[in-house]
């Protein structure tokens, strides 16, 4: 497994799957400051609402992260108009093993409407089929329940919940449930469907 090209780009039915640039600065923070309410509660990242000089300063940073292949975020846009959907990517990455993580999170407005799954989907294909990645991870709270759903939807394997594992936003602990596919069984299509 090696690092991704820069630009990156995946494309799915209704999305394309992007690296991070400068240029998606502005359409970032009006997707983060529709969604701050949504997000705060989960991503220790969305603790105000930040604006355009730090939206260009993250994005900077995320393209320097992706062409280093320490991290590798992407934005999610809809094919058919440009919408900014959301974010994942390919994070905690062993090139070792090889093993990733994938993280998410979606808009308000373009909530409910499968995105992430889609995007998670594709995502994994690659990271198995084309990096061929032995281990994708899924590492949610046990409290977002939403966010649960994407893991189970893809027949990823809740393996455990690591109990008190860390501080949610407000303060309380939390619980965080592990979910992972990998490569043995892996197809497509879902687990284990050839």
């Amino acid at each position: 497994m090696d690092r991704l090209f820069f630009p990156f780009e995946l494309l799915t039915e209704r999305l394309a799957i992007r690296s991070p640039s400068v240029g998606d600065a502005s359409q970032l923070l009006e997707a983060v400051a529709e969604s701050i309410d949504m997000l705060r509660p989960w991503m220790p990242w969305a603790d105000h609402a930040p604006n355009l000089p730090e939206m260009e300063k993250n994005c900077r940073e995320a393209e320097e992260a992706f062409r280093e292949g320490t991290n590798h975020r992407f934005h999610l846009f809809l094919r058919d108009s440009g919408t900014f959907v959301g974010g994942s990517g390919l994070h905690r990455i062993s090139w070792a093993v090889p093993k990733v993580e994938i993280g998410y999170w979606v808009r308000k407005s373009c909530g409910g409407k499968g995105y992430i799954t889609e995007a998670v989907q594709e995502i994994t294909r690659y990271a198995l089929d084309e990096l061929q990645a032995k281990r994708v991870e899924i590492r949610t709270s046990s409290r977002n329940v939403r966010s649960r759903r994407v893991p189970e939807r893809l027949g990823f394997a809740l393996e455990g919940t690591l109990r008190n594992d860390e501080r949610h936003v407000d303060g309380t602990l939390c619980d965080t449930c592990i979910y992972a596919r990998i490569a043995e069984g892996w197809s497509e299509k879902g687990p284990d469907e050839g």
